[in-house]
């Protein structure tokens, strides 16, 4: 896939160090040039140097054939019109903005704008708006085999009641973290789009969990 990231501060860097390391091919934009000396020497990545809601500049990172973006700037206004622009504008479905006032969250949550507050920032929890597929436990139990797994909650699921998410005896919908406020009456929800869920599962069943988030056949023949 390829990523534009909007500011190479350390947020920046470090995601666009990450997601090249998986594989996938990343633009840079930052309004400073020797904000790119955070990148390593080897970074085969596109640089442009400009704002992140300038147009040119997101042709040149070639947002055209880009799934995803992240706006991590030091500005909240900035992130949040880069976002709408690219989900507007270039229709990339998958955005995410860094913000530094949680108070905005629910705001641009409205405006189908997944945000993260600088206070809970890491690199992983961008990585899993911009990657929202991959299944990657946050945490174990001593013995490895329960685990706690982060997912934004799939578009398709948006209206659908989040107790079918769960199996008994296998996985459980711990919480829901929507508009930056986790809430522990998961299962009695309807999804929303941008909800972050928090599920517990058995290591030996993420298959089930897997298959209780992907479309149904007929959604897949459809589309």
């Amino acid at each position: 896939m390829h990523i534009v990231l909007v500011g190479c501060g350390r947020v920046g860097a470090g995601l666009a160090r990450t997601l090249e390391a998986q594989g996938h091919s990343v633009a840079v934009i930052d309004k400073l040039r020797k904000a790119f000396r955070r990148l390593p020497a080897d970074f085969k990545g596109i640089l442009v140097e400009g704002s992140g809601f300038d147009r040119e500049c997101l042709i040149e990172a070639q947002i055209e054939r880009a799934g995803a973006l992240a706006a991590v700037t030091s500005g909240d206004n900035s992130n949040v019109l880069t976002a709408r622009i690219a989900r507007e504008n270039f229709g990339i479905e998958r955005v995410v903005a860094r913000i530094y006032d949680p108070r905005r969250a629910e705001i641009y949550q409205r405006l189908g704008i997944p945000t993260v507050a600088t206070v809970t920032w890491t690199v992983d929890q961008v990585e899993r708006w911009l990657l929202p597929e991959k299944t990657t436990p946050v945490w174990s139990d001593a013995s490895g085999s329960l685990v706690l797994i982060d997912r934004v909650l799939p578009d398709h699921l948006a209206g659908s009641s989040l107790a079918q998410l769960e199996t008994p005896g296998k996985t459980r919908l711990v919480a829901v973290t929507r508009a930056g406020v986790p809430r522990l009456d998961a299962a009695e929800l309807i999804g929303q789009e941008g909800d972050l869920l928090h599920i517990a599962v058995h290591k030996a069943d993420i298959s089930l969990l897997e298959t209780a988030l992907a479309p149904s056949p007929q959604a897949q023949v459809a589309s």
